[in-house]
């Protein structure tokens, strides 16, 4: 759009039990039933009429707190709901970028931690940034777990549970990208084809560690740091640094077709959760990436599948 509008956005929530790794289902507290929340996409000059209905059964508050928002809290105040209770509050958009939204009801880093996060993307007033082939949203976050209960038959429980003290010491037991170990691997991996060109829209949720986002293979061509897309992009950058509460926009440009590994680079992560995959298809390139030899991938490597 080249205008401003009343953009309506509706978000609830409400908790389910879903699965968090291949051993494990933890119960996450969620907006609109998804870890992470919806993508929300609006322009600077938008007003946006957030709505937030609280559907959750444990009888915890929640509200929203956008880092696109101008003013206390982030809307936080405006829009805290008890149990079955919806409140409605506007907020003009006064300034472009990717913006992390999440939950900011006490105790705030704990809403964060099972799974209340999202990110809004406002579009600049004059222009957008350049046009892609593929977007795709990816948020990373860490899951702090108590060892899972040994039920009465002797067999463990398959359901983990949230663990304060291993928050407070930022020992996560899960680093995930979209809210599970599986969700950009097994689930919905990332696809795109040879001379296609492909953004990201990152944002690290946190709650407690810097994420160093990288694709191991490719480059970043574009690079949008912190979000900004009024500043002119970093090139052909290997790693990008998010912190929490941060977003970046990333854009890459396919050439050689295979399997494309997404990793925090801070690299033992990975044994935790936090590898997704983007699958190329194409004609070779050997005039990029060639050998005599077929590939020959190390036995039970998660990066190359």
């Amino acid at each position: 759009r080249d205008y401003p509008v009343l953009l309506e956005v509706p978000l609830v929530t409400s908790t389910k039990v879903a699965q968090l790794t291949s051993q494990f289902k933890y119960e996450k507290w969620t907006f609109n039933k998804t870890v992470p929340g919806p993508f929300i996409r609006a322009r600077v000059g938008d007003v946006v009429e957030l709505s937030l209905t609280n559907r959750d059964v444990t009888g915890n508050p929640h509200n929203i707190d956008s880092h696109a928002f101008t003013g206390p809290g982030g809307g936080s105040a405006l829009t805290t709901v008890e149990e079955n209770q919806t409140k409605t509050a506007r907020f003009k958009l006064l300034w472009p970028g990717l913006y992390v939204y999440h939950c900011a009801a006490a105790p705030l880093p704990v809403h964060i931690a099972n799974g209340m996060s999202g990110l809004m993307y406002v579009q600049p007033e004059e222009g957008d940034l350049p046009p892609v082939d593929h977007e795709y949203y990816v948020m990373q976050s860490e899951f702090y777990h108590e060892p899972p209960e040994e039920l009465e038959d002797g067999r463990r429980s398959q359901i983990v549970e949230f663990s304060y003290p291993n928050a407070l010491r930022e020992d996560p037991q899960v680093v995930v990208f979209n809210g599970s170990e599986s969700a950009l691997t097994r689930d919905r991996p990332l696809t795109a084809k040879v001379n296609e060109t492909v953004r990201i829209f990152f944002g690290n949720a946190g709650p407690n560690l810097t994420s160093s986002f990288h694709a191991l293979g490719t480059h970043f061509i574009n690079a949008y740091l912190d979000g900004d897309v009024l500043r002119d992009p970093a090139h052909f950058m290997q790693t990008v640094s998010v912190p929490p509460g941060s977003a970046a926009i990333m854009d890459l440009k396919m050439f050689v077709p295979g399997t494309y590994a997404l990793v925090d680079h801070a690299i033992f992560r990975l044994d935790k959760g936090a590898v997704g995959y983007l699958n190329v298809s194409g004609k070779p390139r050997p005039d990029i990436y060639q050998s005599a030899l077929p590939p020959n991938p190390c036995v039970g490597c998660k990066l190359h599948p």
